[in-house]
């Protein structure tokens, strides 16, 4: 007898409903400031529910950055918009076509000059009109160059 098993990444349709592009490489002075941008894309058709997602169940979009030697000012997400679908009672808060995200980082005073790369996670649920996906982690990778 054969046994089938479920496995989230295999799912049809599953792939490719939303693809970044991580942002390009950062050249800093030590002491300062930059804004990093990842640009997100879903497959037309579907949503992520926002990072303020409407209701505690649904899982929210989160970009969220591993601990470097950077400091993490402020992750920045575009206005979402309300849209009522299939399977909700009311609107809820979505991001769907192409947006981006911006994290503002501060290059400490004492850090190590040279290249490094920072990770990044996205956590996100895809979903169409008529079901949700599991959710997925994408790892985003930032290279950033300290200069003296």
């Amino acid at each position: 007898m054969a046994a089938i098993l479920w496995m989230p990444g295999l799912l049809p349709g599953q792939t490719n409903l939303l693809t970044v592009t991580p942002p390009p490489k950062q050249s800093v002075k030590k002491n300062a400031e930059f804004t990093a941008k990842v640009d997100v894309q879903l497959r037309p058709g579907y949503h992520v529910n926002s990072n303020t997602p409407s209701d505690d169940y649904l899982i929210g979009l989160r970009l969220t950055w591993a601990a470097s030697p950077l400091d993490v000012q402020q992750v920045s997400y575009p206005k979402p918009s309300m849209e009522k679908y299939d399977f909700s009672e009311k609107p809820i808060s979505v991001f769907s076509g192409g947006f981006a995200i911006t994290t503002r980082f501060r290059i400490p005073a004492g850090a190590a000059p040279g290249m490094m790369i920072v990770t990044g996670k996205l956590r996100y649920q895809a979903c169409s009109n008529k079901e949700c996906f599991p959710p997925k982690t994408i790892e985003v990778k930032l290279p950033v160059d300290i200069v003296n």
